[in-house]
Protein backbone atom coordinates (compact mmCIF):
# COMPACT_ATOMS: atom_id res chain seq x y z
CA UNK A 1 0.00 0.00 0.00
CA UNK A 2 1.73 3.34 -1.15
CA UNK A 3 1.00 6.26 1.21
CA UNK A 4 1.56 9.81 -0.55
CA UNK A 5 2.39 12.78 1.24
CA UNK A 6 2.38 16.14 -0.37
CA UNK A 7 4.51 18.96 1.26
CA UNK A 8 3.81 22.26 0.20
CA UNK A 9 4.64 26.29 0.79
CA UNK A 10 6.39 28.95 -0.26
CA UNK A 11 10.30 29.17 -1.02
CA UNK A 12 13.01 29.65 1.29
CA UNK A 13 10.47 27.75 4.04
CA UNK A 14 12.69 24.69 4.49
CA UNK A 15 10.22 22.34 2.86
CA UNK A 16 13.49 20.76 0.81
CA UNK A 17 14.96 19.68 4.20
CA UNK A 18 11.12 18.68 5.32
CA UNK A 19 11.14 16.27 2.51
CA UNK A 20 14.83 14.82 2.62
CA UNK A 21 14.14 14.40 6.55
CA UNK A 22 11.08 12.29 5.51
CA UNK A 23 12.79 10.65 2.67
CA UNK A 24 15.51 9.60 5.20
CA UNK A 25 13.18 8.52 8.39
CA UNK A 26 11.30 6.55 5.71
CA UNK A 27 13.78 4.42 4.01
CA UNK A 28 15.84 3.62 7.34
CA UNK A 29 12.19 2.03 7.90
CA UNK A 30 12.80 -0.43 5.28
CA UNK A 31 10.32 1.38 2.57
CA UNK A 32 11.13 1.98 -1.03
CA UNK A 33 10.54 5.93 -1.33
CA UNK A 34 10.58 7.97 -4.13
CA UNK A 35 10.91 12.23 -2.99
CA UNK A 36 9.88 14.40 -6.13
CA UNK A 37 12.37 17.28 -6.65
CA UNK A 38 10.21 20.62 -6.38
CA UNK A 39 7.86 21.86 -8.64
CA UNK A 40 7.43 26.06 -8.86
CA UNK A 41 9.53 28.53 -7.78
CA UNK A 42 11.84 27.74 -4.97
CA UNK A 43 12.98 31.55 -4.50
CA UNK A 44 11.96 33.14 -1.66
CA UNK A 45 8.02 33.50 -2.40
CA UNK A 46 7.23 31.35 -5.38
CA UNK A 47 4.67 28.27 -4.31
CA UNK A 48 6.49 25.29 -3.73
CA UNK A 49 5.66 21.58 -3.78
CA UNK A 50 7.19 18.32 -3.06
CA UNK A 51 6.05 14.95 -3.40
CA UNK A 52 7.02 11.98 -0.72
CA UNK A 53 6.00 8.79 -1.85
CA UNK A 54 6.47 5.57 0.58
CA UNK A 55 5.04 1.76 0.60
CA UNK A 56 6.69 -1.58 -0.66
CA UNK A 57 7.40 -0.53 -4.15
CA UNK A 58 6.88 2.93 -5.28
CA UNK A 59 6.88 2.99 -9.77
CA UNK A 60 6.55 7.22 -9.75
CA UNK A 61 6.92 10.22 -7.31
CA UNK A 62 4.20 11.87 -8.96
CA UNK A 63 1.05 12.36 -6.83
CA UNK A 64 -2.00 13.10 -8.74
CA UNK A 65 -5.58 14.43 -7.60
CA UNK A 66 -7.02 12.46 -5.21
CA UNK A 67 -4.79 10.64 -3.86
CA UNK A 68 -2.65 12.53 -0.78
CA UNK A 69 -2.54 11.00 2.69
CA UNK A 70 -1.52 13.82 3.97
CA UNK A 71 -0.57 17.66 2.74
CA UNK A 72 1.73 19.14 4.96
CA UNK A 73 1.31 22.94 4.11
CA UNK A 74 3.86 25.34 5.24
CA UNK A 75 0.91 28.31 4.89
CA UNK A 76 -2.80 28.26 4.84
CA UNK A 77 -3.22 29.42 1.11
CA UNK A 78 -1.05 26.66 -0.24
CA UNK A 79 -2.96 24.50 1.58
CA UNK A 80 -6.21 25.43 -0.07
CA UNK A 81 -4.35 26.02 -3.02
CA UNK A 82 -4.40 21.80 -3.35
CA UNK A 83 -7.21 20.48 -1.69
CA UNK A 84 -8.07 18.68 -4.61
CA UNK A 85 -5.37 16.45 -4.17
CA UNK A 86 -6.26 15.14 -0.76
CA UNK A 87 -8.14 11.08 -0.53
CA UNK A 88 -11.71 12.21 0.82
CA UNK A 89 -9.98 10.62 4.11
CA UNK A 90 -6.89 12.50 3.87
CA UNK A 91 -5.73 14.78 6.40
CA UNK A 92 -4.63 18.48 6.13
CA UNK A 93 -1.61 19.57 9.04
CA UNK A 94 -1.33 23.21 8.84
CA UNK A 95 0.71 26.25 9.78
CA UNK A 96 -1.75 29.67 10.41
CA UNK A 97 0.93 31.56 9.24
CA UNK A 98 -0.50 33.73 6.88
CA UNK A 99 2.50 34.60 3.60
CA UNK A 100 0.87 36.93 1.08
CA UNK A 101 1.36 35.64 -2.23
CA UNK A 102 2.43 38.11 -4.71
CA UNK A 103 -0.96 39.68 -6.35
CA UNK A 104 -1.43 40.41 -2.60
CA UNK A 105 1.18 42.40 -2.34
CA UNK A 106 0.66 44.52 -5.24
CA UNK A 107 -2.97 45.04 -4.11
CA UNK A 108 -4.25 43.13 -7.58
CA UNK A 109 -6.03 40.78 -4.75
CA UNK A 110 -6.89 40.20 -0.84
CA UNK A 111 -6.11 37.30 0.88
CA UNK A 112 -9.27 35.01 1.43
CA UNK A 113 -10.31 34.74 4.94
CA UNK A 114 -11.15 32.18 6.94
CA UNK A 115 -9.46 29.58 5.04
CA UNK A 116 -8.99 26.82 7.71
CA UNK A 117 -12.71 27.21 8.45
CA UNK A 118 -13.79 27.42 5.02
CA UNK A 119 -11.60 23.83 4.51
CA UNK A 120 -13.39 21.99 7.40
CA UNK A 121 -16.42 23.26 6.28
CA UNK A 122 -15.99 21.08 3.20
CA UNK A 123 -15.51 18.06 5.35
CA UNK A 124 -12.03 18.39 5.19
CA UNK A 125 -9.54 16.75 8.48
CA UNK A 126 -7.44 19.99 9.16
CA UNK A 127 -4.73 19.70 11.63
CA UNK A 128 -3.91 23.78 11.94
CA UNK A 129 -1.39 25.30 14.57
CA UNK A 130 0.51 28.35 14.75
CA UNK A 131 3.91 27.09 13.97
CA UNK A 132 5.22 29.99 13.64
CA UNK A 133 5.65 31.00 16.87
CA UNK A 134 6.34 27.59 18.09
CA UNK A 135 9.50 27.59 16.01
CA UNK A 136 10.41 31.00 17.53
CA UNK A 137 10.13 29.42 20.78
CA UNK A 138 12.37 27.02 19.60
CA UNK A 139 14.69 29.51 18.81
CA UNK A 140 14.11 30.00 15.25
CA UNK A 141 11.71 30.76 12.78
CA UNK A 142 13.23 29.31 10.71
CA UNK A 143 12.10 26.10 12.49
CA UNK A 144 8.28 25.75 10.50
CA UNK A 145 9.62 22.82 8.62
CA UNK A 146 10.88 21.08 11.95
CA UNK A 147 7.63 22.34 13.91
CA UNK A 148 5.36 20.56 11.12
CA UNK A 149 7.49 17.20 10.81
CA UNK A 150 6.27 16.95 14.30
CA UNK A 151 3.04 17.53 13.88
CA UNK A 152 3.06 14.95 11.11
CA UNK A 153 4.74 12.39 13.47
CA UNK A 154 1.52 11.92 15.68
CA UNK A 155 -0.07 10.02 12.56
CA UNK A 156 2.45 7.55 12.10
CA UNK A 157 3.34 4.26 13.25
CA UNK A 158 7.18 5.45 13.88
CA UNK A 159 8.94 6.14 17.05
CA UNK A 160 10.03 9.34 18.18
CA UNK A 161 13.39 8.37 18.54
CA UNK A 162 13.42 7.33 15.22
CA UNK A 163 12.34 10.71 13.79
CA UNK A 164 14.43 12.43 16.78
CA UNK A 165 17.41 9.99 14.85
CA UNK A 166 16.72 11.14 11.62
CA UNK A 167 16.58 14.87 12.25
CA UNK A 168 20.42 14.34 13.89
CA UNK A 169 21.25 12.71 10.52
CA UNK A 170 19.85 15.45 8.49
CA UNK A 171 20.34 18.81 9.93
CA UNK A 172 23.37 20.36 10.17
CA UNK A 173 25.03 19.87 13.97
CA UNK A 174 24.53 22.77 15.42
CA UNK A 175 21.17 22.91 14.72
CA UNK A 176 20.58 20.12 15.96
CA UNK A 177 18.82 21.14 19.24
CA UNK A 178 17.25 23.47 18.30
CA UNK A 179 15.40 21.47 15.50
CA UNK A 180 14.73 18.96 18.38
CA UNK A 181 12.91 21.46 20.02
CA UNK A 182 10.78 22.47 17.42
CA UNK A 183 10.09 18.75 16.65
CA UNK A 184 9.28 18.44 20.44
CA UNK A 185 7.35 21.14 19.96
CA UNK A 186 5.55 20.29 17.13
CA UNK A 187 4.52 17.32 18.59
CA UNK A 188 2.63 18.89 21.50
CA UNK A 189 3.12 15.91 23.80
CA UNK A 190 5.92 17.07 26.23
Amino acid sequence: MTKNIMIVGVGGQGSLLASKLLGHLLLTEGYDVKVSEVHGMSQRGGSVVTYVRFGDKVYSPIIDKGEADFIVSFEKLEAARYIEFLKPEGRIVVNTQQIDPMPVITGAASYPEDLVEKMKALGVQVDAMDCLSLANEAGSGKAVNIVLMGRLSKYFDISREKWEQAIRECVPAKFVELNLKAFSLGRGDD
